[in-house]
């Protein structure tokens, strides 16, 4: 058995798989851009396999629509978690404390985390809009995540921060080796990505971690964040909407 998860490689080896009458099994992981010509064609070899694994009720909604894959063919597996490594029993005050002091979190502020690479649709600028509006209430946002070399956007959300007067209230962390100290940290974990997550395995992790998700309303999100139970949806590019569900999160959760 064969199983692919990435496009160019499956190419290679659904044309072996045929020619050697050997099962081929793809996950589909994402939504795949679609902008450029004959890229439906090349996305679509994610959607030849035997079985067809999608990682969300989401995506497989997705393939049936774009790719027409009958239903009895796809398999939903939603990605996982290492509650091992994701949890909070196992997770020490040392390390989350060595966490703050790097990150110069303050005693007396609630933390709002965004764990997600700088990209543009991960929503970092909708973030800082959202927190502009909790004029009233004095808080930590921690942006994690690698730039992997988008100097111009990180830029971007450099000025932003600086345009909106929050430099004093929201640091771009970079890299953070130790996630689980991050969750630890975070009284409020935020998805604000501006296009529906193929599943958003930060959300599960947040979840593991016991931490409440603010999200908008799309992608995975519906399928982890239990609305107004674990965490808050908001319609999608709905910055209003966002900030309201931060500011109940982070009132809920805030330190002392």
């Amino acid at each position: 058995l064969v199983h692919a998860r990435s496009r160019a490689p499956a190419w290679s080896a659904l044309k072996a798989c045929r020619a050697t009458g050997t099962p081929f099994v793809t996950t589909y992981h994402g939504t795949y851009s679609e902008g450029l010509p004959g890229k439906r064609f090349y996305n679509s070899v994610m959607a030849r396999g035997d079985r067809v694994i999608a990682i969300s009720n989401f995506i497989a909604k997705l393939i049936a629509d774009r790719h027409k894959t009958p239903a009895d063919r796809i398999a939903v597996i939603h990605r996982g978690v290492d509650i091992d490594v994701f949890d909070p029993e196992k997770t020490t005050a040392a390390r989350t404390a060595a966490l703050a002091e790097k990150w110069r979190i303050p005693d007396d502020r609630p933390v709002i985390l965004l764990p997600a690479r700088i990209a543009g649709w991960k929503g970092h600028i909708a973030l800082l809009e959202a927190l502009a509006r909790l004029k009233d209430r004095k808080f930590r946002c921690v942006m994690v995540g690698d730039d992997q070399g988008r100097r111009a956007r990180r830029s971007k959300i450099e000025a932003k921060i600086k345009a909106l007067n929050l430099e004093s209230d929201v640091l771009i962390a970079g890299h953070c080796g130790d996630m689980p100290a991050a969750y630890m940290l975070a009284d409020v974990v935020v998805n604000a990505s501006i296009e529906p997550e193929a599943f958003g395995r930060v959300m599960a992790e947040a979840a593991a971690m016991g931490k409440p998700v603010v999200a908008f309303k799309h992608g995975g999100a519906e399928e982890i964040v239990l609305d107004s139970r674990t965490g808050w949806l908001t319609a999608p590019g709905d910055i209003p909407a966002l900030a309201r569900g931060i500011g109940m999160a982070a009132a809920l959760t805030a330190p002392e």
